[in-house]
């Protein structure tokens, strides 16, 4: 009994703490239904690269398009930064149901590491 107990609480405790996320991508690839949103490009890249001590934590700008039924909607820029976190969430609430815990581009910036465009993408995570 006293295993079961613990499986339950483990299972509980996991299912309880996952996250789900979604990743906002430069692919071509529009659904026929709902909202899509794509990166259409990232710019302006001041983040701090891991492996580095910055004093400022730097931002990335964005450009995102939005699709509702394989129609074109709106193309937005953003910046994505610690000042306005809030707002950006409230954008892609707009377009994703659940609470966004976090977004942010990846791959983070490394030293000395170049990223191609095609690799990068939009992450948000959301509560479950």
């Amino acid at each position: 009994m006293k295993k079961l107990f613990l499986l339950l609480t483990l299972l509980f405790s996991i299912s309880f703490f996952a996250q789900s996320e979604i990743k906002i991508t430069p692919k071509k690839c529009i659904p026929k239904k709902g909202y899509h949103l794509k990166l259409k490009s990232v710019f302006n890249d001041s983040r701090c690269p891991e492996g580095t001590n910055c004093v400022w934590a730097g931002e990335v700008s964005v450009i995102v398009e939005v699709y509702k039924d394989k129609k074109f909607v709106e193309e937005k820029t953003l910046t994505l930064n610690s000042k306005n976190r809030e707002e950006n969430i409230q954008w892609f609430s707009t377009y994703y149901s659940g609470k966004i815990k976090s977004l942010g581009v990846l791959p983070t910036k490394k030293e000395g590491v170049v990223v191609k465009p095609e690799k990068q993408y939009i992450n948000v995570v959301f509560e479950n």
